[in-house]
């Protein structure tokens, strides 16, 4: 039987958010040692014992691959309801891809001045915003890069305009490093007001981007420029100080090692135990296709197996999503015997990852039929991972039919008339050659000469 939410008022106050925060999971027991034999470690940790950094690191390295998904799916069906997978219908809205930052691992910034550089205006947004409701989305996800020359005022105006004209709509926008840039070297004001002008004028929520893996070592190598592992941790913190909740993600298989992956879980669960408000914990499969980095895909097996840790450390966050985006529908079915209790959005845009070379593709329907076929019972949810209707499995006839295909990608690279621009060449996303279109990678001038 499907049912939907009530609207929530589009500021709620103070008493409002904090019941929208994230509900705190039972304290976790004993620690969990590096000295235990594997299967007795992964025994504890399935009950809810608290994995030690050197024992999650010795599962992720050698646990065989069915015990570990076997004690992350018994924590996870301790921590959420064991019958349901949940998915939601939002649209990643990714408002300028001028950046100053530079990551070697990403294909989607370009420098002010570029030819397919862009900021899109708030009109822009909103139509996206009115294509987006129709299409019965919860939620936009607004992202983009480290820009400048967009100051406080213009993420003010854009979200008090957002809810001024879809005041049912979630604004769960930004990410901590955007916020670092902002409060840092556009507006030299603390972070903390930076953050209260923000929820003051119409944000809900924040993305957990940016993290990448939360280990400086790594960050020199492919975000020099970027936040500071502590960084990226302390606005996190603020913003749930701000009575905001966020996610927190992590982008693997490039430079990081075991351990260092194993760090980041810490830091993350570390700061959910002084500031709670992490709604849910994402980690996807680093994406090399024209950038800068290079390197290959890692595999489907190291990245569940990081998934079945992930879910076995974050003793203190319920909600583990996979990406289907980077990792394909079939790797994102299978997770969910691996401790995901979460499928993702369908996505409606999608710019970042795609120009990277992540071409999977999705809408409700599919969804909702993995879900189904995989043993469990789809409910649709919000961003507080409230539900919003819990459709009926099998094939659906006529309108409900067309509503379900119809929430699928409508806008990103490939796709016409998206903002950038899509190029002719390898994956339809950017022109063939050594290097995208449109900026130019470290150590290279601007016709693209190697500097000595």
């Amino acid at each position: 039987m499907s049912g939907t939410i009530s609207t929530a008022p589009a500021l709620p106050v103070a008493a409002e958010r904090a019941a929208r925060m994230p509900a705190a999971l039972p304290r976790p027991g004993a620690p969990v040692a590096a000295t235990l034999p594997l299967h007795r470690a992964l025994e504890r940790a399935a009950a809810g014992d608290r994995l030690e950094p050197a024992a999650a690191t010795a599962l992720l390295e050698r646990a065989p691959l069915l015990e570990l998904a076997g004690a992350a799916d018994e924590r996870r069906r301790a921590v959420t309801d064991p019958a349901v997978v949940t998915y939601q219908i939002d649209r990643n809205i990714n408002y300028t891809n001028v950046c100053v930052t530079d990551c070697s691992f990403c294909a989607f910034y370009r420098h002010r001045g570029d030819a397919e550089a862009y900021t899109q205006s708030t009109a822009e947004i909103l139509e996206r915003c009115r294509q987006a409701v129709e299409l019965r989305a919860t939620s936009v996800l607004l992202q983009g890069g480290h820009n400048p020359w967009l100051p406080l005022a213009y993420y003010e105006a854009l979200f008090g305009a957002i809810k001024a004209s879809f005041p049912q709509l979630h604004v769960h926008a930004l990410s901590p490093t955007e916020i670092g840039f902002i409060a840092g070297a556009v507006e030299k004001r603390p972070v903390d007001e930076v953050v209260a002008r923000l929820r003051n004028a119409g944000l809900d929520s924040v993305p957990g981007g940016g993290a990448e893996i939360l280990v400086d070592r790594v960050r020199d190598v492919i975000s020099p420029r970027k936040q500071r592992a502590a960084e990226w941790i302390a606005v996190a913190r603020a913003v749930h100080r701000a009575g905001l909740p966020s996610t927190a993600t992590m982008m693997l298989g490039h430079v990081e090692t075991l351990a260092e992956r194993v760090e980041h879980l810490r830091l993350v669960r570390e700061a959910q135990d002084a500031d709670p408000g992490f709604l849910s914990f994402i980690a996807w499969i680093y994406q090399p296709d024209h950038t800068a980095l290079g390197g290959q895909r890692t595999s489907a097996s190291d990245y569940l197996r990081t998934l079945a840790v992930a879910r076995l450390m974050l003793d203190n966050i319920r909600h583990l999503q996979v990406s289907w985006l980077t990792a394909g529908l079939q790797v994102g079915q299978l997770a969910l015997a691996f401790g995901v209790d979460d499928l993702g959005s369908v996505m409606l845009e999608e710019n970042v990852v795609t120009l990277a070379g992540a071409q999977h593709r999705s809408n409700e329907a599919e969804l909702i039929r993995v879900i189904d076929d995989a043993g469990f019972r789809p409910v649709r949810r919000d961003t507080y991972y409230a539900v919003v209707e819990v459709p009926k499995p099998g094939r659906a006839d006529g309108a409900l039919a067309a509503q379900r295909e119809a929430a699928q990608r409508i806008a990103g690279p490939g796709i016409a008339g998206s903002t950038p621009q899509a190029a002719s060449g390898t994956a339809g996303v950017v022109p063939a050659g050594d290097r995208p279109s449109g900026r130019r990678r470290r150590g290279m001038n601007s016709e693209g000469a190697t500097l000595s």
